[in-house]
């Protein structure tokens, strides 16, 4: 399905918008002073060894201690994968600094594995969401244009979205150019075309990035960020674009720039479709993204029928409701009802890629009688599944009519990110963050600069967003006030909610 990127860049935030057959399917959103953490190489520090639970926890610098389980480390990694291929040789548990003690066994339980004080090399595989800390794992991997590296494993795989005819040929060719050097490889999906020559450029690239991260683990204290991931616009030429990407547009110039550049160098089948976006209207507002991101924050998400969906997001698991509301149909209840529920499975895969929704979900279709019908409308469902980039499995009608799935879940869904627990109603309802208002502010105020003239802007929100403009967010205060040339002062109001602001132009 053809599809196109929008890029909307400004010093404190990077928004990326995956739009299809006009509609946005997914939304990701990286801020300056909240950037993610999945990707990340820490050289760790175990903090404590919990037997009970086969886990750990690793401080690696941040405010809460991440977590690592028993079957993320190497000797239990290195048993997995030689279980699946016993003719290929494993590699030693001992063979880089963030592996386990010499001597390690698989079976081994995890307080004979490492102990508190000890120095590991962790890779974040989670952000931390809500109250849990970050999930860690000991397998380093460190992805490139074409490859993923393995530098503690010596297993050769290739991408299952390729051909099984061509996977062997592929693998055999990575074979030949890995050789010497040790490490593991998987050809990424977009290596399929790629010849030798890039191949082992890749190779290279990505063991000198390694010999890096070494080099910093024998030199840095615990608790020392050794390797960090790509920015977001840089993961989105490595990651989102595809053979039915037509166009990446991006609304700075600097930016199309350093992207330019980036393709030029790592994704050179991506620089003919960048293009800069120098249009007067914001690039989010020609498909009325930043209006689909507030309706992704509600819990009602009306159908084109008449229907509804209900979503309620919790710790343990999400659920969604599927209601006919005021769509009566035109023949009997039975036809009404399948039509509804065949539109909202499309819906629903829609509303998982935007919110960004992980975990355990319960969908709750309304009631069908015939057998047809349901399998109809599971097997609609699992069509729009299929095309979501992030691991899902998706169960049959359990014996409550409910269908259960799940959603791999790497970082928080857009609510998390976007929102807080409202202080007024005590948890019952979500505000956007303090963060998230100023944010809109400087979008408002930049939208009105445009449109007119006016001697000064001023701001008059709650005592809240006014304290962070005068502090974390001052300099992009600043930065705004340059350059549209106008003076920018505060007002704090207390009677304003922290959601509510007014822009004053004088």
């Amino acid at each position: 399905m053809a599809q196109d990127i929008l890029i909307n860049w400004s010093p404190q935030e990077t928004r990326v918008a995956v739009v299809e057959q006009g509609a946005v399917q997914d939304v990701y959103v990286e801020r300056t002073l909240e950037r993610g953490l999945v990707g990340n190489v820490y050289l760790g520090k175990v903090s404590r060894v919990l037997p009970g639970m086969q886990s750990a926890f690793i401080d690696i610098g941040l405010d809460r201690a991440a977590f690592l389980h028993v079957a993320d480390l190497m000797p239990n990694i290195n048993a997995r994968h030689a279980g699946k291929d016993k003719d290929k040789p494993v590699a030693s548990a001992s063979a880089s600094a963030g592996a386990a003690l010499p001597g390690a066994d698989a079976a081994l339980p995890i307080e004979r594995q490492i102990f508190e004080g000890q120095a590991l090399m962790v890779q974040v595989l989670k952000d931390p969401i809500g109250t849990k800390g970050a999930r860690l794992t000991a397998q380093i991997s460190i992805a490139g244009r074409l490859l993923v590296f393995l530098p503690q494993d010596n297993h050769i795989g290739v991408s299952q979205k390729i051909p099984f005819a061509q996977r062997e040929a592929l693998r055999a060719r990575l074979l030949a150019l890995t050789a010497e050097g040790g490490g593991g490889f998987i050809l990424r999906t977009n290596a399929e075309d790629a010849s030798d020559e890039e191949l082992a450029e890749d190779i290279a690239y990505l063991r000198k990035t390694w010999a890096h991260i070494k080099n910093g683990a024998m030199r840095l204290p615990p608790a020392s960020l050794l390797h960090q991931d790509l920015t977001l616009l840089q993961r989105v030429l490595r990651d989102l674009v595809g053979a039915q990407t037509q166009t990446i547009r991006v609304d700075s110039r600097e930016q199309f720039a350093q992207l330019e550049a980036f393709a030029r160098e790592y994704m050179p089948s991506t620089q003919e479709r960048l293009q800069l976006y120098t249009g007067e209207r914001p690039i989010f507002d020609l498909h009325q993204i930043d209006d689909d991101i507030a309706r992704a924050l509600s819990r009602r998400v009306e159908l084109k029928s008449g229907g509804y969906l209900v979503i309620d997001q919790t710790e343990a698991l999400t659920t969604v409701d599927v209601n006919t509301g005021g769509y009566v149909g035109a023949r009997n209840f039975d036809d009404t009802v399948f039509r509804t529920n065949l539109e909202a499975a499309q819906a629903i895969a829609r509303q998982l890629r935007l919110r960004n929704l992980g975990g355990i979900v319960i969908v709750d279709f309304i009631d069908m009688v015939r057998e047809d019908h349901r399998e109809a409308v599971l097997s609609e469902f699992r069509k729009q599944i299929g095309r979501d980039r992030v691991k899902t499995m998706v169960g049959g009608f359990s014996q409550l009519g409910l269908v259960e799935m799940t959603r791999k879940r790497t970082r928080e869904s857009l609510a998390q990110m976007l929102t807080e627990t409202c202080p007024t109603c005590e948890g019952k309802g979500r505000v956007k963050t303090p963060r998230s208002v100023c944010y809109d502010i400087l979008r408002e105020i930049l939208r009105e600069a445009r449109a007119f003239n006016p001697r000064e802007f001023r701001v008059v929100a709650s005592s809240q967003v006014i304290e962070l403009f005068l502090d974390e967010e001052s300099a992009h205060l600043a930065g705004l006030s340059d350059f549209i040339g106008k003076p920018i002062s505060l007002q704090a109001e207390g009677s304003m909610t922290q959601a509510q602001y007014d822009i004053v132009l004088l």
